[in-house]
């Protein structure tokens, strides 16, 4: 698959618009990045890429007094890939049980769980806030033979998370073929075997379920189209846990849920992303 490398400039710099950019530019069709000290790389299928939205979601960007511009260069496959897999990622300790890390750390005292993940691309390593609040709320859930659907799986963590935990199958799916790729790597890292993978969008859940639990960690426009379908394979009781969304989204989220028969359960913040868990009536 071909790829687009966008270098994008962000004036002044902040951690706060290079999130934002992170989460905005997903509707523009890129999926992963790496950061540089003025701003962001970030890299695009080549038929996903949308030029006019991306301008779109700079002109309107929510910091006002942040600029953004950006160069538009070619880009292999194994271009990103090679950095991340050079780079690798500081490994972490989430809800002070779960240690995520690349395979070459000492185990953590006193953690319960151990997740290795071998990333190639720079989302689903457990460092950013809306992936580690899933794990955190999954550590506190009871998944032993529950049926899992793990939608827009990235590297598959949360996912393989579940497994750990006792889950009796999981279905994932990502519309990016690396991942689906990177997710079956992590799989046969962490000794994962009764979880699927399908490269695909919601559509792919036709004739699927209905599942215990779903995990959705993508971007709030993704998830007020897809939220009617993730409903259609909830049953009575499944619940539902979503981030990858800002706290002035919840909202808008929690109204969309009420009319799909999801009512609120619980929610949790970090640095204004958010997470919002639901169940089915």
């Amino acid at each position: 698959m071909k790829y687009l490398e966008l270098n994008f400039l962000i004036s002044p710099y902040s951690q706060d618009a290079s999130d934002i950019l992170t989460a905005l530019s997903a509707e523009a069709g890129l999926e992963s990045f790496v950061e540089t000290p003025e701003g962001l790389k970030g890299y695009a299928p080549l038929q996903h890429f949308v030029h006019s939205k991306l301008d779109e979601i700079i002109s309107r960007f929510p910091l006002q007094d942040t600029r953004i511009t950006y160069t538009i260069t070619g880009a292999e496959d194994k271009n990103w890939n090679e950095t991340w897999e050079k780079n690798g990622f500081s490994s972490i300790l989430i809800a002070d049980k779960v240690w995520i890390h690349n395979g070459q750390c000492e185990e953590h005292p006193g953690a319960e769980y151990e997740i290795v993940i071998n990333p190639h691309q720079a989302f689903g390593t457990g460092g950013h806030q809306t992936t580690s609040m899933i794990i955190e709320r999954l550590y506190a859930t009871d998944l032993q033979d529950k049926s899992i659907l793990d939608a827009g799986c990235g590297t598959g963590i949360l996912g393989i998370f579940c497994a750990l935990k006792g889950a009796k199958e999981i279905f994932a799916y990502d519309i990016d073929d690396w991942s689906i790729r990177n997710t079956l790597e992590n799989m046969e890292l962490n000794g994962i075997s009764n979880m699927k993978v399908t490269e695909g969008d919601a559509s792919v859940l036709k004739g699927k379920g209905p599942f215990d639990l779903i995990l959705a960690n993508i971007n709030r426009n993704i998830l007020m189209t897809d939220l009617p379908v993730f409903a259609s394979v909830m049953h009575k009781g499944s619940q539902i846990i979503l981030s990858g969304f800002y706290t002035e989204d919840i909202p808008l989220l929690v109204r969309l849920a009420h009319t799909l028969s999801l009512h609120a359960i619980g929610q949790s913040e970090k640095d204004n992303w958010a997470s919002l868990w639901f169940e089915k009536e």
